[in-house]
């Protein structure tokens, strides 16, 4: 296809697929949004998006009320299992990097994202369960859906997350994504609970001799307005079994895991109501990004386990990267291969990063726990300097690199 798509299909309504179609409807294609399932609010956790993601946020006019509506962190403080401070890391974000680090709510920017795009007269269809992709030469690309309906376009993007059943088209014998052998228990309490101990705008994260435990403020509002988080090895039961169980015995299984931990962590525990269980998985690496007409990106294409807090960030970033390189570039098979050859090593670092961290919440031994968090004194004094590479990178500017037509993306000073 030689001429600049027109109408691009977007599978997934989460995070990418409609920034995507937001910006995508800036430089004049067309964008409609498929999503499986049916529309709910309040779905989801806490979350951080970083400076690199609040610069597309930014970007699609978003920035502002995130900020407004969430709560701006000033660093992240780790602790040992009894409260002994280890460090802290990302301090000054705004200062250094152009944007803050914002706390929110999952389902406060989803919400966000998706009026934005009613706003711009995207339409997002939900209950929209792929079953078929169909790309013909020289016809329009059709999604075909579970409910007989079809949609047709120039180009299909497959933003439907860790799940995708895009994948299975652009890679039939795809991998499946990898359990990393950690199961997360996430929910919300009233800001009053870290309040009442003298929590500030930071992040706590507290590493234990198994498994780990975060909290901090992520909205004004004061019934729900801090979120928290505990992470644990699988010890023979599943994230379905767990999620099978009533709160009030979820609830009991966190008492019961982090009984001795350092204050607020056991009121946060006890003032826990709706409790969301996940199983923690990544994608590390795919052959191939694109077949065709039909592009991955997000989850679909590198889902990050949350233990470095670049995953919505990340699909933020492809979303505006997709969306600048769409409008200069007129033939739809080089976009897609320029784009794969520009995210792909960024997106597999950070997923191989976050699969690293991950492996500091499982189970230790005493002095192996103690070891680590020795270790940790030590090193997050450094971690400043390697920062840079992942917050201080700005998806909005792109500049040729010398001697070549090859995109570089400008870092933060």
């Amino acid at each position: 296809m030689t001429q600049r798509s027109r109408k691009a299909l977007i599978i997934g309504a989460g995070i990418a697929g409609p920034i995507t179609a937001i910006l995508l409807r800036r430089i004049g294609i067309e964008a409609e949004v498929f999503e499986a399932w049916p529309h709910a609010t309040g779905i989801g956790g806490g979350l951080q998006i970083a400076p690199n993601g609040m610069h597309v946020l930014a970007e699609a006019g978003l920035a502002n009320d995130m900020i407004r509506r969430g709560a701006i962190s000033e660093s992240i403080e780790f602790y040992s299992q009894s409260g002994v401070p280890l460090g802290t890391i990302n301090r000054d974000m705004e200062q250094r990097f152009g944007a803050p680090a914002v706390n929110m709510r999952r389902s406060t920017l989803n919400e966000a994202i998706l009026a934005k795009a009613e706003h711009d007269n995207i339409a997002v269809h939900f209950e929209k369960r792929l079953v078929r992709i169909e790309d013909r030469a020289d016809q329009p690309i059709v999604a075909h859906f579970a409910d007989g309906s079809s949609a047709e376009g120039d180009v299909l993007i497959g933003a439907d997350g860790v799940h995708s059943a895009v994948r299975g088209h652009v890679i039939p014998d795809a991998p499946m994504p990898f359990d990393t052998g950690l199961i997360s228990f996430g929910g919300f309490v009233p800001r009053s609970v870290l309040e009442a101990v003298g929590t500030g705008p930071s992040l706590a994260m507290t590493f234990g001799q198994s498994g780990f435990f975060g909290y901090g403020f992520c909205t004004p509002d004061p019934q729900n307005g801090a979120m928290c988080w505990s992470t644990q090895p699988i010890h023979g039961i599943d994230a379905a079994t767990f999620r099978a169980m009533d709160r009030g015995t979820l609830r009991r299984h966190l008492s019961r895991f982090h009984a001795g931990w350092h204050d607020p962590i056991p009121q946060i525990i006890a003032a826990m109501d709706e409790i969301v269980v996940t199983a923690t998985l990544d994608v590390a690496t795919l052959p191939t990004w694109s077949r065709g007409r039909t592009l991955l990106i997000g989850d679909a294409a590198h889902a990050a386990s949350p233990h470095a807090g670049q995953g919505a960030s990340l699909a933020l970033e492809d979303a505006l990267r997709l969306a600048r390189l769409m409008e200069a570039c007129e033939e739809i098979s080089v976009t897609f291969d320029q784009f794969e050859r520009e995210r792909r090593p960024r997106a597999e670092r950070i997923v191989a990063l976050a699969r690293r961290n991950g492996n500091h919440k499982r189970e230790y031994g005493r002095t192996g726990a103690w070891i680590r968090d020795q270790m940790m004194k030590l090193l997050l004094p450094l971690n400043a300097r390697s920062e840079v590479w992942m917050y201080g990178y700005d998806p909005r500017a792109i500049t040729p690199r010398p001697g070549t037509s090859s995109p570089h993306v400008r870092q933060a000073a």
